[in-house]
């Protein structure tokens, strides 16, 4: 499977701002990324067209969304559907990011229902699992991650393709904070999450990239996307400048 390389940059950005960062990214990478490597954009809904442009025809670039709602269509203000997304070139998106379950209220039942909608809809979609630095300190962790795959695939067909799911592992207290998950804790917490997905898919669960997200750097890309059962990571501050993202990518 080719390792994921994903930027997830949040609310930041205008239009001219994102095009002309993932315009610097795929010069910056483009000749000297590693065989077998996948690099995604995920900018806020505004900039989708100018960043697919900016990325031009290489299938080595992607572009996704950071959330969709699960709906084709109708009175649902201020959402965006998968259709909407795959019509300005979208093809990947993100579920169950900690941001949207703990700063905007969204609970497991929504998060599946979303994944398996997305996917049903043609996305690939990055289902985003985590816990809070309570539940660690509390020993809770395969408890946690066990509830949020399981509830985040509960309606996701068995028979999925490998290809179109991936489980990002976010330690919710490692996003945004500079600390970062240790080998130990990111090898004991990726294992828990291929246990899970072997159990629900089968041996096409050992096929699904899982990514490790949270404080993800230039200085310690390297070191965590060559521990076992790390697919790609998913970064979020370190991907908003083009030098910092293209080293992360080529590490």
């Amino acid at each position: 499977m080719r390792k994921l390389f994903a930027a997830n940059w949040k609310m930041h950005k205008t239009r001219n701002e994102a095009a002309q960062t993932a315009a610097e990214l795929v010069t910056l990478t483009a000749a000297a990324l590693p065989t077998g490597r996948e690099v995604l954009i995920l900018p806020p809904f505004t900039a989708l067209g100018e960043v697919k442009e900016a990325l031009g025809t290489d299938a080595r670039f992607a572009l996704g969304a950071q959330n969709f709602y699960a709906q084709k269509q109708g009175a649902f203000t201020g959402e965006i559907s998968p259709g909407m997304l795959l019509d300005v070139g979208a093809t990947y998106a993100l579920t169950g990011h900690s941001e949207r379950r703990h700063v905007l209220g969204e609970d497991d039942a929504l998060v599946g229902q979303k994944t398996a909608f997305g996917l049903q809809a043609g996305l690939r979609v990055i289902l985003c699992v985590g816990e809070k630095i309570e539940e660690r300190k509390a020993g809770k962790l395969a408890e946690v991650l066990t509830r949020q795959i399981t509830a985040g695939t509960k309606d996701v067909p068995r028979d999925v393709a490998p290809e179109a799911l991936s489980v990002a592992y976010e330690p919710v207290w490692a996003i945004g904070t500079g600390e970062v998950a240790g080998p130990a804790e990111i090898l004991e917490a990726h294992a828990l999450v291929r246990a899970q997905l072997v159990a629900l898919f089968g041996q096409a669960g050992n096929s699904m990239r899982i990514l490790y997200g949270g404080s993800v750097k230039p200085d310690n890309a390297t070191e965590i996307v060559g521990l076992d059962n790390v697919d790609g990571v998913l970064v979020g501050g370190a991907s908003l400048k083009a030098d910092d993202f293209s080293r992360i990518v080529l590490a």
